[in-house]
């Protein structure tokens, strides 16, 4: 694990979507964060440790989902299937699937296999899953504004990380889409899907991965907007925390599912449609619901203690 200072800075941004807004000024304690996204490799050894099974291994009950068709109600995930042809891009049907027997093992589905990605992020997880690995490994999800803050490497002003373009000095600082979404994938940054984790420059903080590869779960509820600034600097909010479940849920939805803030972006996101490979940007994700672009990671509180003494308290894997 990489200890994170923590500090001041600007969280959000005014400059993009509306969720991103009001960019506002916050504080954030110090605290340890994994290196890289869990891998596959370590989220195996924690279901052969735990006999965890994860929530697409599961049929979903019909009582929980009443209108759900009856051939869906069964062990499955999302699957990004790319059209071969550009279309509407407000309706995202056109390239996810929810693919029956798709989960952590087989990521495309019956037939795949993570054996050959063991150390890409692990996928088809969704926050119960994530929190439940955390929870094993001694170690927490992270709040929304410790990831950003984390996410940020030590910038404060740059759109990214690396500086204000997304190809800085011309080179791929994160796995992210190259051509047209979501039919034509270029892959010019060497991969197609996911990647291995630390297969990209770290930030300032030595993280890698922070943006793109795949979203991340944190431990906040979603909120549509960020609140105000505040109006004075003794009020300054210090480790904020995201908006009340009961305001998560998407109030469209036939069945109102709680949201938690997904952070960092995918290998899925491209310049025409979902331009979030931003440390700012944020997207609500339903508790229930796992994809083939959405892992995780992990943080412990704690004081900068020495990384020696860290690392005895960690399993020999992780971080």
């Amino acid at each position: 694990m990489i200890w994170i200072p923590g500090g001041e800075f600007n969280m959000g941004s005014d400059n993009h979507y509306p969720e991103e807004a009001p960019r506002h000024r916050v504080r954030v304690d110090g605290f340890w964060m994994d290196r890289t996204p869990v891998t596959v490799r370590q989220f195996a050894e924690f279901v052969e440790a735990t006999g965890h099974v994860t929530t697409a291994e599961i049929a979903p009950d019909p009582a929980d989902y009443p209108g759900a068709l009856p051939e869906l109600c069964h062990p499955g995930s999302l699957v990004f299937s790319p059209p071969n042809h550009a279309v509407d891009l407000g309706d995202w049907s056109q390239w996810w699937e929810f693919r029956l027997g798709a989960d952590w093992r087989h990521p495309y589905g019956p037939g795949s296999s993570s054996e050959d990605l063991l150390d890409h992020p692990v996928v088809h997880v969704t926050h119960g899953d994530a929190a439940a690995f955390a929870h094993w490994a001694g170690k927490r999800l992270a709040t929304e504004a410790e990831f950003e803050f984390a996410a940020l490497g030590g910038t404060d002003e740059a759109e990214f990380a690396w500086g204000d373009e997304l190809e800085q000095d011309g080179r791929h600082h994160a796995n992210v889409w190259q051509g047209e979404f979501p039919w034509q994938n270029l892959a010019t940054d060497g991969f197609e899907r996911t990647s291995p984790v630390g297969s990209f420059p770290p930030n300032g903080f030595g993280l890698a991965d922070m943006i793109g590869n795949v979203w991340e779960w944190t431990d906040d509820w979603y909120r549509a907007r960020h609140p105000e600034a505040a109006n004075k600097p003794c009020c300054i909010p210090t480790n904020p925390r995201g908006g009340p479940k009961s305001d998560s849920h998407d109030r469209c939805d036939n069945v109102p599912i709680p949201r938690k803030t997904l952070k960092g972006g995918s290998h899925l996101c491209a310049p025409n449609y979902c331009r979030r490979y931003r440390p700012a940007a944020r997207h609500a994700q339903p508790i229930d619901t796992s994809t083939n672009h959405i892992g995780f990671r992990c943080v412990r509180s704690g004081s900068a203690q020495t990384l020696s003494e860290v690392a005895s308290a960690a399993r020999p894997s992780e971080g």
